[in-house]
C-alpha cells in the first residue's frame, strides 16, 4: 500500500513538471465564516489545506477517529483515471481524493457502495451519482448497479421510501435518466435495448398509480427527502406522504419522460415518443401551474392536505435546481431561482426554513451532492456568484473533514450533530468530480456527440488540462485556458473546431479552448441567516363548536384556511366555525419572519359521513384484533378477496370523497416495501388506486385511512370496487396485504 502511494505521488509529480500553481495565499471566496484560498480552507482556528495534489490534511478535531482521520493521501493506483493539471493546488488534490474515494467505493461484485457507512446499492443514491459522473468514470459498474436495482417483474426498485416504499414514494425513476446517461456516454444499443423496456414498464404502473389528474401532477414523496418529520408536518401520514405533490419528483418524471421519448425516437417507436414527450410537456404544464410562487421568485416545496391541499411555500433546493437542469423552467425564471431562493453562509440548505425541533438530516442540513446540482443550474442560469458560493460549500466540506461526508448541520457547517452521516459518500465524491468535468472543463454528453460548454468564474481563470479522459473509442487530452462561459476559439488537434466531438472519432487527440475572458453579469444571491419557522398548531375543535389550539412561540397571528384557502386571519388562538362550517379547516402560525410561518395544521373536517362495513360484503376475517367498527374486518391479500363490491345508496347529488379504515402491520412506517395498493371503481369506472401503507411493526390494531379519491356521484344506487390488478404488485411483489375495516364516503362542498 505504501509502495502504491509513493508511485501515485511519482507520478502524478511528473505530469506537474512544469505546472505552476498559484500562489497559495491567493484568495478565492470569503465570507463570515470561512476563507477559500488556492491551497487551502481555513475557518476560525481549522484549516484544511492540501500539501500537494496527493496530500490533504486537516486540524478540523484533535483527535482521529473512524469519523475523522484528518489526513488523506491515495490508496489507488489513479493512474488509469483522467489526470488534472489547474493552478489551484486545494482543487487538483480533491480531485485526486474524490477518485480515490470512488476507487475505494467499487465493491468486489463491481458495485458501487453506497458510502462507508452505507453498504449496497441504493436506486436514488447510485443513480444521481451516476448523472453527475459515474457514467463516465465507471461506466460498467454502474451498468451492473442500475440492473441489481430491478425487481423479477422487470420494473425499478423503489428501496426506500415511507410506508412501505413505492408508491408512497416515486422518484425511483432518477433511474431512467442515469441509464440514459450512460447510453449517452457508451452508445451501446445492447444497453439501449435492455434498459427500454424497463423504464416502459415502471413509468407506466407509475402513470397509472400515482398521476393525478386534477392538478396534472405525479404524488409521491419529495425526492431523495424521505425521513417524513424531518421535512414534511408531524401530523402527516404516509397516505397524506403519497398524496403530496412534490417540486423534485416531478421534475424527476419529466426529465424521465422526455428521455424514454428520445429512447423511443432511437428504437424507431414514433407514437411510443409522442406519448411520452406529451406527458413530460403536460407535468412542466402543471409544475408552472401549480407550484410556481410569483410573489417569491421560485418554487414551492409540494402541495399537502387531505382533500383540499395548500402550498407549502418552502424552497427545496435539489427540486429547484433540476427543474432548470430539465428544461421545467423558462430562461428568465432560471435567473429568478438562482437569485431568489435562499443560501446560508455554510451551502444551499436542503430546504428553507427549517423546522424546529427536529435534528439535523435533510432538515438544518447541507448535502454536498445537493450543493453539486445547485451549482450546475447556477450555471445554466449564469450567476457566477452562485456558482462560486456552490463550488466553496463542497470544498470547505471536503478540505476539512478530509472525505466526502454524505451531510453536514447547516447552521454550524460541522458533520458533528447530523442524525446519520458516512464518509467516502458515493453522491458526495460524485458531485465533486463533476466540479471539475462538468462545470470548469465543460464536459457534456449529447446523444451521438461530446459537446463542451465550460463555466469558469473569474476567481478560478487560469490554464486547466485534463488528460487520458475517454470518449467512445477516443482519448482525449483537453486543455481550458481563461475564464467565463463563452467560448473564444476551439481547437482539435490544432486546426479550429466546433465546440464538438463526434462519437466516431477515434484515436488520441488534443483539444484546446480557449475561453473569451468575458465578466459573466453580476447576479446577486439570497444569503440568509439559518432561520427556523414556528412550531404548526394542534387543532382541536370543541364541543361549542370552537377550533382551538395552544400559543404558538414567535407567531405574531393565525391564518384559518377553508378547503385549502385563506378564510380569515386573526390574533387569538380560538375560532368560532360559522353555521355553516361545512368543509376542511386548517391554521397557519403567522411569524414576522417572512420565512418562518409554520406549516398548516393537521385538517379538521366538518361534514356528513356515509360509512359502510365491509365485513358485510366480503369474507370476515377471523383474526382477533382490536379497535375495529362494526362485527369485524377483511383481511386482503394476493389470493384473499381479490375484489370486494359495495353497493351504495346515494340520496343527495354531488362531489364525494371516497376512502378506507384500514390497519397494515406488516412492518414500521420506515421500514420495508409492504404497502398494499388495490384498484378502486366507481360503476365499472377506474378512479386509481387507494393504497394501504405500513403503519407500524405487528400495529394491527392501529387503524387509519387510506388516501382518498373524488368522484361525483348523482342520486341513487352505485356499486364501489376494491380489486388487486396487475399494475397493483407493490416493491415486496410477495406481501401485498392489508385489514379493511370500512368505507367511507364524505360528501364534499359545491
Amino acid at each position: 500500500m505504501r509502495y502504491t502511494a509513493l508511485l501515485i505521488s511519482l507520478i502524478i509529480a511528473i505530469y506537474s513538471v512544469g505546472y505552476s500553481y498559484a500562489q497559495s495565499d491567493k484568495l478565492i471566496l470569503k465570507n463570515s465564516e470561512y476563507a477559500w484560498y488556492a491551497d487551502r480552507i481555513t475557518q476560525g482556528e481549522y484549516m484544511g489545506t492540501a500539501l500537494s495534489a496527493t496530500h490533504l490534511s486537516s486540524n478540523f478535531e484533535k483527535e482521529r477517529s473512524g469519523d475523522f482521520k484528518g489526513e488523506w493521501k491515495p490508496r489507488y493506483d489513479l493512474s488509469r483515471y483522467p489526470q488534472l493539471q489547474t493552478p489551484f493546488l486545494l482543487e487538483n488534490a480533491l480531485y485526486n481524493m474524490s477518485l480515490d474515494e470512488m476507487v475505494n467505493a467499487i465493491e468486489p461484485d463491481s458495485t458501487l457502495r453506497t458510502g462507508s457507512g452505507f453498504p449496497g446499492v441504493w436506486t436514488r443514491d447510485v443513480s444521481y451519482s451516476i448523472i453527475l459522473s459515474m457514467a463516465h468514470l465507471q461506466p460498467q459498474v454502474s451498468m451492473h448497479c442500475l440492473l441489481r436495482k430491478v425487481d423479477r417483474l422487470g420494473r425499478i426498485i423503489q428501496d426506500t421510501g415511507t410506508g412501505g416504499s413505492w408508491p408512497c414514494s416515486t422518484d425511483r425513476m432518477v433511474w431512467a435518466i442515469a441509464a440514459w446517461e450512460i447510453y449517452k456516454v457508451t452508445g451501446s444499443r445492447e444497453w439501449l435495448e435492455k434498459i427500454y423496456p424497463i423504464i416502459r414498464k415502471s413509468i407506466e404502473d407509475d402513470y397509472l398509480t400515482a398521476y393525478d389528474e386534477k392538478t396534472g401532477l405525479m404524488m409521491g414523496e419529495s425526492s431523495f427527502i424521505d425521513w417524513r418529520e424531518q421535512s414534511y408536518p408531524r401530523w402527516m401520514q404516509p397516505m397524506d406522504i403519497f398524496q403530496s405533490k412534490c417540486l423534485g419528483t416531478n421534475a424527476v418524471h419529466v426529465e424521465a419522460l422526455r428521455v424514454l421519448g428520445c429512447m423511443a425516437d432511437i428504437m424507431n417507436d414514433t407514437i411510443e415518443k409522442e406519448k411520452y414527450d406529451k406527458r413530460s410537456k403536460q407535468i412542466i404544464t402543471a409544475i408552472n401551474r401549480n407550484l410556481w410562487m410569483p410573489e417569491k421568485g421560485y418554487y414551492a416545496q409540494f402541495l399537502y392536505g387531505r382533500n383540499y391541499h395548500t402550498l407549502s411555500p418552502r424552497s427545496e433546493s435539489l427540486g429547484e435546481a433540476l427543474a432548470i437542469l430539465w428544461g421545467v423552467t423558462s430562461v428568465k425564471k432560471r435567473a429568478k431561482i438562482i437569485r431568489n431562493s435562499p443560501v446560508c453562509v455554510f451551502g444551499t440548505p436542503i430546504f428553507y426554513p427549517e423546522i424546529p425541533n427536529i435534528p439535523p438530516y435533510h432538515n438544518n442540513a447541507v448535502w454536498p451532492f445537493v450543493s453539486a446540482y445547485w451549482m450546475h443550474a447556477a450555471a445554466m442560469a449564469e450567476n457566477e456568484a452562485a456558482v462560486l458560493h456552490a463550488i466553496g460549500s463542497i470544498y470547505r466540506s471536503a478540505a476539512l473533514f478530509v472525505t466526502n461526508k454524505e451531510n453536514l448541520v447547516l447552521s454550524t457547517g460541522s458533520f458533528r450533530g447530523t442524525q446519520i452521516n458516512s464518509s467516502n459518500m458515493l453522491w458526495s465524491l460524485s458531485g465533486n468530480l463533476s466540479i471539475v468535468y462538468r462545470l470548469l472543463m465543460g464536459i457534456q454528453f449529447d446523444n451521438a456527440q461530446l459537446s463542451f460548454k465550460p463555466f469558469v468564474p473569474k476567481a478560478l481563470a487560469g490554464r486547466r488540462v485534463l488528460k487520458n479522459f475517454p470518449y467512445r473509442k477516443s482519448i482525449l487530452n483537453i486543455e481550458v485556458e481563461g475564464y467565463g462561459n463563452k467560448i473564444k476559439a476551439f481547437y482539435l488537434d490544432g486546426n479550429k473546431h466546433k465546440p464538438v466531438i463526434p462519437e466516431t472519432l477515434t484515436g488520441n487527440h488534443d483539444i484546446k479552448i480557449v475561453m473569451a475572458d468575458n465578466n459573466i453579469k453580476s447576479q446577486d444571491i439570497n444569503l440568509q441567516p439559518t432561520v427556523f419557522s414556528v412550531e404548526t398548531p394542534v387543532v382541536e375543535k370543541n364541543d361549542e363548536n370552537y377550533l382551538c389550539w395552544e400559543k404558538i412561540e414567535g407567531a405574531t397571528a393565525y391564518q384559518i384556511l377553508k378547503n385549502g384557502k385563506t378564510y380569515q386571519t386573526i390574533k387569538t388562538t380560538r375560532f368560532h366555525l360559522p353555521e355553516n362550517a361545512y368543509g376542511e379547516y386548517q391554521v397557519i402560525a403567522l411569524a414576522e419572519n417572512e420565512y418562518a410561518s409554520s406549516f398548516a395544521s393537521e385538517p379538521i373536517t366538518i361534514g356528513n359521513y356515509l360509512t359502510y362495513e365491509v365485513e358485510e360484503f366480503a369474507t370476515k376475517s377471523g383474526k382477533r384484533y382490536k379497535g375495529f367498527t362494526g362485527t369485524g374486518f377483511v383481511n386482503i391479500d394476493k389470493d384473499d378477496n381479490i375484489m370486494i363490491k359495495i353497493p351504495v345508496d346515494i340520496e343527495e347529488e354531488g362531489n364525494y370523497a371516497i376512502d378506507w379504515r384500514y390497519a397494515n402491520g406488516n412492518n414500521t412506517i420506515a421500514d420495508d416495501n409492504c404497502c398494499a395498493i388495490r384498484t378502486l371503481r366507481v360503476d365499472n369506472e377506474t378512479l386509481g388506486v387507494s393504497i394501504f401503507p405500513q403503519r407500524g411493526m405487528h400495529a394491527w390494531e392501529n387503524w387509519g385511512w387510506s388516501n382518498s379519491h373524488q368522484v361525483h356521484l348523482k342520486p341513487g344506487k352505485h356499486i364501489i370496487s376494491l380489486s388487486f390488478e396487475p399494475h397493483n404488485e407493490n416493491m415486496n411483489i410477495n406481501v401485498n396485504q392489508a385489514l379493511i375495516d370500512q368505507l367511507r364516503l364524505m360528501k364534499l362542498k359545491q
